[in-house]
């Protein structure tokens, strides 16, 4: 079973068809070596058998036939031929036996088929020879064996094998060995994910930083994993928080229900009563929506609506917003706008995100203070700062306070749900920016709009979802 994994790989296959194209290479490069070779020899033989009769052929006939005996002498490979014949095809001297009738007299090098004839006697030979009429009608042809490029041939077939086997033999080699090992790696990426469906979400896939594809893509798995047990961490605790912040609104609903049913009560008290329990409710109501904002935007659904995005009309929307609420509670509210570089982002979400920060900063600082909205350029983007003058937040709660239902000491009194910051949290990080807070005179928190925007972002903007607009009844329900 094994073995048929193995064989079934996509690493096996792969080291097959590399093999297979190293193979087609080698074909192709021994290929081009032997008819380059066997051309160049053939035309050094068909030169130098065509200098060889054309030589011979003017000498005189005693002369001639002294230089073939001395030409067939010479010749201890035996692969030299030549022969004269007489106008009637008889053989006259030389050692081929009989006259090549298919080969034509033109002085040109052809290929024939020869029967050679010497003292270890009669043989055919395919040779490459030249035919010569002679003045008296007599055929001279000059002839040299042509084995040798049969020779070449086959040792160059030789080589080929001798050198495609190993080559072969290491690739098929070379493609189980890395099949096995991806097939281990895999199957312990498969025992951590095991344990990760079994319930141990603190299990990781093996990485060996070896920055290969797998190493990759567990890194990749991994930071997913991270980001889902903090998510399932958080509502574990989501729970526990939303049963206490509605069931106390809803066990103060039921009590001034039961003293209403009584009938006890006077038109006024029971008028005060239902006003009450309506608060109460509204109190309920604006947890669940609040959560149902944050879950709708941790998914994603709300970046149908990305655009560019000039920062400085959604600040001074804000102001305009809350003036009036800032002159009724004695705050200063100020605007600062510099030169800003626009952004791609979804102007309703990012106004609901600097809503709540200038909400937030309203509640928490006392009559006589202020609160300062700027805009800023800086080397790493466009950063929307909120500065206040209340009690600030404490180093330790800065990473608390973007939690769901988070309240310190020092927001107790005030009213609200402790989901503003998270819902602030939730859009930043969906527009791929950055949160930070610090302390000034009171508490000072920046949008940091770095450029570029998630993978998130560009395929909410291909797939045109369908957008719900933000308006500033949301932001205060929060």
């Amino acid at each position: 079973m094994r073995l048929l994994e193995l064989l079934r790989s996509t690493t096996f296959r792969w080291a097959l068809i590399t093999a297979a194209a190293f193979a087609v290479g080698n074909l192709l490069l021994f290929g081009g070596f032997y008819l380059r070779t066997t051309v160049y020899l053939r035309n050094n033989i068909d030169t130098a058998v065509a200098e060889a009769a054309h030589l011979l052929a003017s000498l005189p006939p005693d002369e001639m036939l002294k230089s073939i005996d001395r030409r067939l002498h010479d010749d201890p490979r035996h692969v030299r031929l030549a022969g004269l014949f007489g106008a009637d095809g008889k053989r006259i001297f030389g050692n081929i036996e009989t006259f090549p009738a298919a080969l034509a007299l033109d002085g040109s090098a052809h290929e024939a088929n020869l029967l050679r004839i010497d003292s270890n006697g009669t043989e055919s030979q395919m040779a490459r020879a030249v035919g010569v009429r002679l003045g008296n009608r007599d055929v001279l042809i000059v002839g040299r064996d042509a084995d040798e490029l049969r020779q070449i041939r086959d040792t160059i077939d030789q080589g080929m094998i001798l050198a495609l086997l190993p080559a072969l033999m290491l690739a098929l080699a070379v493609g189980a060995w890395l099949s096995l090992r991806v097939q281990r790696r895999i199957e312990a990426m498969g025992r951590q994910a095991s344990r990760i469906v079994s319930g141990e979400l603190q299990a990781r896939l093996p990485i060996r930083h070896s920055r290969d594809p797998l190493d990759r893509l567990a890194s990749i798995v991994n930071r997913m994993l991270d980001e889902i047990e903090e998510l399932i961490g958080q509502l574990a605790g989501v729970g526990d928080d939303i049963a206490h912040d509605i069931r106390t609104p809803l066990t103060r609903v039921r009590a001034m229900l039961e003293r209403g049913r009584d009938g006890t009560l006077a038109a006024d008290e029971m008028r005060a009563l239902n006003d009450r329990a309506i608060v109460g409710l509204d109190q309920s109501l604006a947890v669940v929506t609040a959560l149902l904002r944050i879950a709708e935007i941790d998914h994603g659904r709300r970046l149908a609506g990305i655009d560019i995005v000039r920062l400085a009309e959604i600040v001074t929307a804000v102001q305009e917003f809350y003036a009036p609420s800032a002159e009724d509670k004695g705050v200063t509210l100020k605007v600062s706008l510099a030169e800003v570089t626009p952004i791609p982002g979804d102007r309703d979400l990012l106004f609901e995100a600097v809503a709540n920060l200038v909400d937030n900063a309203m509640k928490f600082t006392p009559a006589g203070g202020t609160v300062r909205i700027s805009l800023v350029q800086r080397h790493d983007g466009p950063v929307v700062r909120v500065e206040d003058t209340g009690p600030g937040i404490d180093q330790a709660e800065r990473d608390a306070v973007v939690r769901r239902f988070y309240r310190s000491d020092k927001s107790r009194g005030t009213a609200g749900v402790g989901l503003g910051l998270s819902l602030v949290a939730a859009i930043v990080k969906l527009h791929g920016f950055s949160l930070d807070i610090s302390a000034g005179p009171g508490c000072v928190v920046e949008i940091v709009c770095r450029p570029g925007h998630p993978a998130t972002l560009r395929h909410a903007v291909a797939m045109s979802l369908p957008r719900a607009g933000a308006s500033p009844a949301d932001v205060a329900a929060t």
